[in-house]
């Protein structure tokens, strides 16, 4: 019976992702970049690169060139940060808001139609036990990772 949830678990993101992906695509997004730009517009403007790819779950050199393509099509900027000049904190540009909220009208009706049938009870449920599931597994991986 639970020899699936692992493979339940890793199948679904991947769907949903693809389905914003599709409709996404008349708009020349690709996946990395909406991601990083959503992640940054629901964390707010200043964040630091390392914490924008943590919450991405990607390396930061990783994100790096999917900075530098946002910033070629004007959509962020990185300043310095006035504490460590080391660090490059992004900003949404103005062009970005427009985008953003398509990007947003995308996801919602992605989320409505993929969480459709579910009572909000199911899915607050199913919210808290995915929390808890990842919870489990950061800490795993922090175990193994101390080991």
């Amino acid at each position: 019976m639970y020899q699936n949830i692992g493979f339940r678990l890793a199948r679904v993101p991947r769907l949903w992702r693809a389905i914003i992906d599709h409709r996404l695509a008349p708009l020349g997004l690709t996946q990395t970049r909406w991601v990083t730009l959503y992640h940054l517009w629901r964390l707010g403007d200043g964040q630091a690169q390392c914490d924008l790819a943590r919450a991405i779950g990607v390396e930061a050199p990783s994100l790096v060139r999917t900075l530098d393509q946002l910033s070629e099509q004007g959509l962020i900027e990185r300043r310095p940060c006035d504490q460590d000049r080391r660090t490059k904190r992004i900003y949404l540009t103005r062009e970005a808001t427009p985008l953003l909220e398509r990007i947003d009208e995308v996801v919602t009706q992605a989320r409505a139609e993929m969480l459709a049938g579910l009572a909000d009870e199911d899915v607050k449920r199913l919210d808290a036990l995915l929390a808890h599931i990842e919870e489990n597994g950061l800490a795993i991986q922090a175990r193994e990772s101390d080991g």
